[in-house]
């Protein structure tokens, strides 16, 4: 595995742990030496996962749509960053650079970002392994209804078993490396 797609927040949440859970992913990633790719942004959770990765001597690719290049979202001090014209780019990028995909906390962009992700493995666009780091019991609730989705029959046990979840990165990480 050579580079993994990070979804999260632009946004860092009320609580510390979610930063800190940023930050120790990045750093694992680059102690890997596992190429972060990412949206971008110096702000929120996806700047702390860069700047981890990016300390810790990690590649670092940023993908961002034209319309985000403000001065005050877009990081400047990446590896590499790529603009594309819309989000519609941007996801598909980022999963054509990636060979796993990885969703911290976020918001309606990471979920948006990960459905989309699952749809298309669903789909067998790809065949990437997907993982949810549900850092302080962020996702529980999600889970839940992915598992109550196969329970009343509107999704597979197969598909429900597309994306797997960790509370620690280095958990995570072992996770998708055995998927593969």
């Amino acid at each position: 595995m050579h580079r993994i797609a990070v979804y999260c927040g632009s946004r860092s949440g009320e609580s510390l742990l979610f930063k800190a859970a940023a930050n120790e992913l990045g750093a694992l990633l680059a102690s890997e030496d596992i190429s972060l790719v990412y949206g971008g942004a110096r702000i929120g959770l996806m700047g702390a996962v860069a700047d981890a990765a990016l300390a810790s001597g990690g590649e670092v690719i940023g993908v961002i749509p034209e319309p985000l290049m403000l001065d005050e979202v877009v990081h400047t001090g990446l590896t590499r960053l790529d603009v594309v014209g819309s989000m519609h780019e941007r996801k598909a990028r980022m999963i054509e650079l990636a060979d796993a995909v990885i969703a911290m906390p976020g918001g309606l962009g990471t979920l948006e970002e990960l459905f989309e992700a699952l749809t298309w493995a669903q789909l067998r666009f790809h065949a990437k392994p997907i993982g949810m780091l549900n850092v302080n019991g962020y996702f529980d609730a999600l889970l839940r209804f992915l598992d109550d989705s196969v329970s009343t029959g509107f999704m597979t046990i197969q598909n429900r078993a597309l994306l797997v979840d960790a509370s620690t990165p280095q958990s995570l990480l072992n996770q998708l490396l055995n998927v593969i």
